[in-house]
């Protein structure tokens, strides 16, 4: 489960984000980020019903970003607020596949640092 501290729940900061943040999208994850005044990153994931009428799916696949995000957060950049849309193309694919593009995405987001912290 990714951190409270890591969650981004309050509609006005999303929207916040939302209208204020860069875009970037690659394959079937697309990604808005906008600065925040806080210590660490925040995240949240957006699977609509268009993605699947199935609740099913639509937890699977939310619950298998936050835990990519959570094994990522070390090398994560603090101090963004996070938006993660999904497309419907998204629906089977694997937890690898997951894992390699919500990375090429914080990478071109400029969020993702290859040094760890010591």
């Amino acid at each position: 489960m990714l951190p409270k501290e890591h969650r981004l729940r309050k509609k006005k900061d999303i929207d916040a984000v939302h209208k204020k943040g860069r875009f970037s999208r690659h394959q079937f994850l697309s990604l808005k980020c906008a600065p925040n005044q806080q210590s660490a990153s925040r995240f949240t994931f957006l699977v609509g019903t268009k993605i699947s009428k199935k609740a099913v799916e639509r937890n699977r696949v939310k619950r298998q970003l936050r835990e990519i995000t959570r094994g990522l957060l070390p090398n994560i950049v603090n101090g963004f607020d996070v938006l993660v849309f999904v497309r419907q193309d998204i629906i089977g694919k694997k937890y690898e596949d997951l894992a390699q593009t919500l990375t090429i995405l914080l990478k071109q987001a400029g969020l993702f640092s290859t040094k760890r912290p010591n």
